[in-house]
């Protein structure tokens, strides 16, 4: 039978799961992670024609080729594939943008362009992927940092600019999906309409309503017109009184990369 065992095409006469994994090399135990047609598999199983399936040995790291199969193992078969060719757009990298940056390079989107012109100070770490680390540093490197300790072979176009009026279309040329991450209102409005009034190829998800504690399904992804989804709750935004914290915050970040991803698969309900 013709099978694809950790991302090359091969035929085998093996019949399970455990009999395929020794006659590679591994050892069918806890120290081997045996996962098929994206599902991690505690016990030996049949194998068919057509299943994809990866062996992982704890501890290890793998080469690109071996650690973008294993990424595409736990993904829905045939989703890696796409991701990988993906270009994604972050325009700033607060407390959604660097949420959204991590959660898309941990999906293996193949290139990843991260736009902010600010540092990382103490007042960030309550919701920002950054740590006492990364105090000081810029935002674009702290990102591209974290990055590369979870996927170093995603391709990480950084600039370190404010985005204005002026160089907003220039800016995002070579982008045809972009995560708009600002928290500034005017900043937002300005990037939104920008882009959709001027492009007519360009996907925007962005975000209104995410701040305080309350309840999480309140947040949700409205597709507002073909090319414009906007994630949030429309109506909590921080003021006195308001603050962002991470759980919501986090909360609208995993939506505008979820809805990011389904853009990239074709899939464009926000249901």
């Amino acid at each position: 039978m013709n099978i694809k065992l950790n991302g090359k095409e091969i035929t085998t006469n093996e019949k399970t799961l455990y009999s395929l994994c020794e006659s590679r090399g591994y050892i069918a135990d806890e120290n081997t992670v045996k996962i098929i047609n994206g599902f991690q598999s505690a016990s030996d199983t049949e194998i068919k024609d057509g299943d994809e399936i990866v062996f992982i040995k704890k501890g290890v790291f793998p080469n690109q080729q071996e650690l973008e199969s294993m990424l595409c193992a736990r993904h829905t078969p045939k989703v890696y594939e796409k991701v990988k060719n993906a270009r994604v757009a972050v325009a700033g990298l607060g407390g959604l943008g660097s949420n959204i940056a991590l959660n898309l390079a941990r999906t293996g989107v193949g290139t990843l362009h991260l736009i902010d012109f600010d540092v990382v100070e103490p007042s960030n770490l309550n919701r920002q992927q950054y740590m006492i680390k990364h105090l000081g540093m810029k935002k674009t490197q702290a990102v591209k940092e974290q990055i590369a300790q979870i996927n170093p072979f995603v391709k990480v176009i950084s600039e370190d600019i404010k985005i204005t009026e002026e160089n907003c279309l220039e800016v995002f040329k070579d982008d045809f999906i972009v995560c708009e991450a600002f928290d500034n209102p005017l900043a937002k409005a300005m990037l939104v309409n920008k882009l959709l009034s001027e492009r007519n190829d360009v996907y925007v998800v962005s975000a209104s309503g995410m701040a305080g504690y309350f309840s999480s399904n309140s947040i949700k992804t409205r597709k507002i017109s073909e090319r414009f989804y906007l994630c949030g709750d429309m109506e909590n935004e921080a003021k006195q009184g308001m603050g962002l914290m991470a759980p919501r915050v986090s909360v609208c970040a995993g939506h505008q990369s979820n809805m990011a991803l389904k853009i990239i698969l074709g899939d464009f309900n926000n249901e």
